[in-house]
Formats: structure tokens, sequence, C-alpha cells
């Protein structure tokens, strides 16, 4: 596998405020990296350096060969997010519109402006919007209003609307934080697969150490903005959890296992 993103002492800074201070990775095609560590340590700000929803102050991020960090010009930056799909917590759907709908968003980037504006959707689209709807189980919800749905189904549609940007790289920020543990484990089950079986290399921010083991083909750890372990999940400690996170063990625990979406 070869190398598709490469960062290099990234850093953040609000004013005082040092939200990530050294962080330096690398993540391979269809590779599934999680990053743990608790709120405040930075996670949910480098994907937002990386996918150019802030900008970083500073580091460079290389993502399919390019350096990112000094692309200014919109259409380049349009051109850059149709690689780089993003699942969010709060599932960031247009909740009045149809569960079609909302996975159509994900060709925006490849649309015109006029286009966009009026829905203007190609035949090929709808057709791929429904075979992906079919693969992860909401074909029958289609007509649905979004916002009908549960939150385990609504992140379904974000990664549905997020695979039909033909991504070569998935950000997933705190994917499964409101969700319940039967819900989480399909929503894992299926960032997984996508990742495995389309070759998509994933970031996921977890805080459940657990879960980030039972998926994880490496996991990163952070701690006050900077990288404290960069490994495969066999050699990440209770020692080491505790010290990203200064909480016991105990506390970190959820007890999901990796099986297959029915």
């Amino acid at each position: 596998m070869s190398t598709l993103l490469e960062i290099s002492h990234l850093k953040k800074y609000y004013t005082t405020t040092k939200a990530v201070e050294d962080v330096s990775f690398s993540v391979k095609e269809g590779e599934l990296v999680v990053i743990i560590g608790p709120s405040g340590a930075g996670k949910s700000t480098v994907l937002r350096c990386i996918n150019r929803m802030i900008d970083a102050t500073d580091g460079s991020i290389l993502f399919e060969g390019k350096e990112i960090t000094t692309i200014k010009e919109e259409k380049s930056l349009k051109l850059l997010r149709r690689r780089i799909g993003m699942i969010f917590q709060s599932f960031n759907l247009v909740y009045r519109l149809s569960v079609f709908q909302n996975v159509l968003h994900g060709r925006l980037g490849y649309m015109s402006t006029v286009d966009s504006m009026f829905g203007r959707y190609s035949e090929e689209d709808k057709k791929k919007a429904l075979e992906i709807l079919d693969m992860i189980g909401l074909k029958e919800n289609i007509y649905k209003r979004a916002g009908e749905l549960s939150g385990g189904q609504k992140q379904r549609v974000g990664i549905a609307r997020a695979l039909m940007q033909e991504p070569s790289l998935l950000l997933c920020d705190e994917p499964i934080a409101s969700l319940d543990p039967s819900s989480s484990k399909i929503i894992m089950d299926q960032i997984h697969k996508m990742s495995k079986e389309r070759n998509i290399a994933c970031i996921v921010n977890l805080h459940q150490v657990d879960v980030a083991k039972t998926y994880a083909d490496r996991i990163i750890g952070i701690h006050k903005g900077r990288v404290v372990f960069d490994d495969v999940p066999e050699k990440l400690t209770d020692d080491m959890i505790e010290r990203i996170y200064e909480t016991p063990i105990a506390e970190l625990t959820v007890g999901l296992e990796k099986g297959q979406v029915s």
C-alpha cells in the first residue's frame, strides 16, 4: 500500500490556545487509523485541518502527493474536498429533505453551480445512490425525511453520502458518540467494511478505546495536542491509555465486538 496522507509537525493555534501543538503521522491507502484522546486533545482540529475547514498555523499536509495547506483558490479547494469524505458526530443532514436527496448531496462537488442549485442529478448518480442505500440497508427508507430516522440510521445516511463522493480518504469525527452500543457496532462495521472493500483510507476519532482496538489497523494517541502513541492496537498498553486520558482504564470501555452487518 502506498502512502496517501502525510502530516508533518502540524500546529493550530487560536490566539493563546494551542489546539494542536505537534502532530505527525501518515496514512496508507485502505488503512483504518483511529485517533484516541480526551476532549480538547486536538482530534477534531486535526481532521478539520486535513479537509481545510480551518487553516493550519504551521506544518505540512501532503495528500495524494500534493501540499494542501497552501491551497487558496476556491476551485482547487473544491477539487480537494471531492477526494475527502466527512462523517460528523451530529450527522450534518438536511432533515427536511429525503434520505435519497441527502445521499445525492455527495455529488454536489462534481456539479456546476446551476445544476447543484436545481438538483439536476444524472441518472447514473441516482442509480448509484440507490445501490449504496441498498448496500447499507436503507433502501426502504429512501423517501423518508432524514429527520424521521433514528440516530444510527442518520449516521448510515452520512456514510452513504460520503461514499457518493468516491473519496480516497474518509474522515470520521466521533461517528458513534451519540449512538447506543448496537447502533455503534453497525456504524463501525460499515466504516470498516467500506475501508477494506473499497480501499478507502479512514481516519476515525473515537473516545472508546475498546472500539478503537477492535477496528483499527493502527491507533494514534493524542494528548494535549501532541502524538504520544502511534502503533498497532496490540502495542497499546493500559499504562499508555491512562497516560493519554489521565483516566482509569475501567471508565473507557463500552464492549463492542466487530462483526458482519446483517
